[in-house]
């Protein structure tokens, strides 16, 4: 197994690495649809209305002078909600916790700036640059890495608890568990999605497939406990799993995209959210393949951006390679927030990963909490609010 430090101070140095998961198309992929009209995105029609806040920004010096070598490249909250993790080309998972990073309710609204070294609660130095960090059950993080492995780590025990390397090498680029933390699976560009039992890490496993050989590029399991696994690829589809009958192929596939679909998102109701390098995000009725809405607004057509649905709110966020996050109720197809990631000190600067906490066990949460990275290197914690009484009728 490979070797690993678990500390919270800055200890371990890397050169400078080339820029964070830039999606390579054919000459004869169509391009991308242009961004729609200045005056189209500040189109006020009636819709449920939100206040965001940036309550902080991590960024440090290596994030300043050499971007490249930290682009953050995914982030995804823990069960609890308490914490969260983030993953990419620095090899490092860095652990933080989400109530050092909101300020307290009495507190003037204002946005706090820190480094990583004083908001990063702990991290671990792996082997490999990163494309997926996911948390399961059991204090454990999964990733899936540019080597083709999938590792996972014992936090509390600080350890390598399981290795797993069936895509040859080929770079896995989404990790994700099910609900009950009981199987995982994982995404490569060798294009198989393998799925396996958690509690038997040497076990075999079942294999779901883009169409054609194509690479997978996201996994997602059915958050609220259906034997569901979302699978998204470079064939421009997603395709629907059953978990229990893997082998007879999907029960509905997505059609609509015209570029690789890079992300999957279950959005409760019988409705999924998917991503792709064509510039649009399209709500689906997943079941019977029938596309409901299409969101544009945002600028995607070569890199990994992330993609996130907030199903309490029914809110979408994404990134975008104009370096700007935007936000989109499913109830519309234009975004009712966009905010600037700041300025730019590379001309090729974006958002690469965002992610919505859903909630906090054991508490009702009725807030929204943002994070979006970038592939400078910063992260930027947001909070929501709905405003009372802006409620409209879609």
């Amino acid at each position: 197994m490979a070797s690993t430090i678990f500390s919270n101070t800055s200890s371990c140095h890397h050169r400078p690495l080339p820029p964070l998961c830039e999606w390579s198309m054919s000459s004869s992929s169509p391009p991308p649809p242009p961004p729609p009209p200045a005056e189209d995105l500040l189109e006020d029609p009636p819709r449920r209305r939100w206040d965001f806040h940036l309550s902080t920004v991590v960024s440090s010096e290596a994030s300043v002078s050499i971007a490249s070598s930290d682009a953050i490249g995914s982030i995804d909250f823990d069960p609890s909600g308490r914490l969260f993790a983030t993953g990419g080309i620095a090899r490092r998972i860095r652990v933080y916790s989400v109530g050092s990073l909101l300020p307290e309710e009495e507190e003037e609204p204002g946005t706090i700036f820190k480094d990583h070294t004083s908001a990063c609660e702990a991290y671990l130095c792996v082997p490999a640059k990163l494309s997926s960090v996911r948390w399961r059950s059991g204090g454990v993080v999964g990733c899936g890495d540019y080597d083709g492995v999938v590792t996972e780590y014992d936090l509390e025990r600080r350890a390598v608890v399981a290795e797993r390397d069936e895509h040859a090498g080929r770079r896995v680029w989404s990790v994700d568990y099910s609900s009950d933390g009981r199987l995982g699976a994982s995404g490569s560009d060798d294009g198989a999605a393998h799925v396996w039992d958690t509690r038997s890490p040497a076990a075999g496993w079942e294999v779901a497939r883009a169409g054609g050989g194509a690479a997978v590029c996201c996994v997602e399991f059915d958050p609220d406990g259906g034997p569901w696994l979302a699978v998204g690829g470079a064939d421009c589809k997603a395709h629907m799993y059953d978990v229990r009958s893997i082998g007879r192929g999907p029960v509905a596939n997505l059609e609509g995209h015209s570029r690789a679909v890079t992300y999957v998102r279950f959005a409760g109701e019988g409705k999924a959210v998917t991503s792709a390098a064509d510039g649009t995000h399209r709500l689906w009725e997943w079941e019977s393949g029938r596309e409901v809405r299409e969101y544009r607004g945002h600028v995607n057509g070569r890199s990994f951006v992330g993609m996130g649905v907030w199903r309490a709110g029914g809110l979408i966020a994404s990134g975008s390679e104009s370096n700007e996050v935007y936000v989109y109720d499913l109830r519309w197809g234009m975004p009712i927030w966009v905010r600037s990631f700041g300025e730019r000190r590379e001309r090729n600067e974006f958002v690469s990963a965002v992610t919505w906490r859903q909630g906090i066990i054991g508490e009702k949460d009725e807030d929204g909490v943002l994070v979006a990275g970038g592939s400078n290197g910063v992260l930027q914690v947001f909070s929501c609010r709905k405003i009372e009484g802006l409620d409209a009728v879609a």
